[in-house]
């Protein structure tokens, strides 16, 4: 069995709706419903479902940004970062490529100022990008781009696990399939592993090793993606993959 790098067992998450209940207590609005299961070293776990059924709070609780009403997370590595959709929502307009990547390791102060410019220039070349990327902001870069700078933001402190929350959506066909090929190519070089959400069942398909199927905050299938693909147990499943054609 390979060695584990997340862990989450019987997880109950959710929201305050904004409504109070006996005593002033705030209610609870329950997303995530009973959610066990595990990221291995080194693979590709592939999240699908439609959207609404709680992929992005699974996404939250992982991170820590929503704590879990019952269950565990259990990471095995450092906390997970994250590769978002939209690299220009998540990459601040005002700073430099350079600026964005150097940050963390400024505010994480184990580098001299050396060191961090070269860790940065190395994870530039790292996602492919040339070093006069570094001194464009987001706005002057392309799509393309901009993700793989997200990318190497997410890795610029070396985690061993990411979560990538449908990274490749806004891009177009061509793009995406550079991306996927970037993020195939770093999980060798870096010994990586993914938490891959998407709802894309081609993309997914293209990259999982294995695949979670979410419904409703429950996970009411998951496999290789083999068995997910030509064999799928669940209604939910085969709906999906019949839109998907």
């Amino acid at each position: 069995m390979n060695e584990l790098v997340l862990s989450l067992s019987h997880v109950y998450s959710g929201y305050a709706d904004g409504e109070t209940g006996p005593f002033g207590k705030r209610r609870r609005q329950e997303v995530l419903h009973d959610v066990t299961f595990d990221v291995r070293h080194g693979e590709i776990l592939g999240l699908v479902g439609e959207s609404g059924t709680g992929k992005s709070t699974l996404a939250k609780t992982i991170l820590g940004m929503v704590q879990p009403d019952r269950g565990s997370v259990t990471h095995y590595t450092k906390r997970p970062q994250m590769i978002f959709q939209d690299p220009y929502s998540s990459l601040n307009p005002f700073y430099s490529v350079e600026w964005t990547l150097e940050e963390p390791l400024r505010v994480y102060g184990k580098y001299d100022k050396a060191e961090r410019k070269r860790r940065v220039r190395e994870m530039l070349e790292r996602v492919e990008l040339p070093a006069e990327c570094l001194t464009a902001k987001p706005s002057e870069l392309s799509g393309g781009q901009r993700q793989r700078v997200s990318i190497a933001a997410a890795l610029i402190r070396r985690p061993k696990f990411l979560i990538a929350d449908e990274p490749v959506s806004a891009l177009d066909v061509t793009i995406q399939a550079q991306i996927l090929d970037l993020l195939r190519s770093l999980r060798r070089e870096l010994d990586l592993s993914y938490l891959f959400i998407s709802h894309d069942l081609n993309v997914v398909y293209q990259l999982c090793d294995r695949v979670l199927v979410m419904k409703g905050g429950r996970i009411v299938e998951q496999g290789t993606v083999g068995e997910i693909f030509d064999n799928p147990r669940e209604d939910y499943t085969k709906q999906l993959l019949a839109a998907a054609e």
